[in-house]
Formats: structure tokens, sequence, C-alpha cells
């Protein structure tokens, strides 16, 4: 038996319920349900797309930045300078 709080948040979710969740527009969610080269996983179900919320955070973890900003670069540079 599911808990009261698996059915407050949804396993799969509808585009519009993932687009607040991820703070992408659905056409922007659309457009990456697409993409050859890195597709959002989904489902069609009777012409409705839902997307699990796991799977969407798997794939989205593998857009995650890992480079410093420009900002600290220069300051570094500028820093290494004074020295």
């Amino acid at each position: 038996m599911k808990s009261a709080a698996s059915f407050c948040t949804p396993e799969y979710l509808p585009l519009r319920t993932l687009s607040s969740y991820a703070g992408l527009s659905v056409r922007r969610l659309r457009d990456y349900l697409r993409d050859p080269v890195a597709p959002l996983p989904h489902y069609r179900i009777g012409g409705k797309v839902l997307v699990r919320r796991a799977e969407y955070d798997a794939w989205a973890a593998r857009f995650r930045s890992t480079s410093r900003p420009v900002v600290d670069r220069v300051v570094d540079h500028v820093l290494r300078g004074l020295v």
C-alpha cells in the first residue's frame, strides 16, 4: 500500500506539472522529448505524455555544470598578478 505522501507527489508527471517542477516551459520540455542526442525519457499513454520524476532528475543531472564562473577565473588571474 502506498503512503499518503506518495499520492501528494506523483511519480509520473504530466508536462505541465513537470514544467513547474523543472522551471522550464512546456514548449522547451517538448523539444527535449525529441532531442536526437539526449532525449528526455517519457511515456505516451493515450496521447498524454508523462515523465517519471526520478528519470527526469537523472536526465537533468547529466547537464550539471561543474566549471567555475568566468568572474572567479578573472578574479584569480588579477590576484595572481598582484602578488
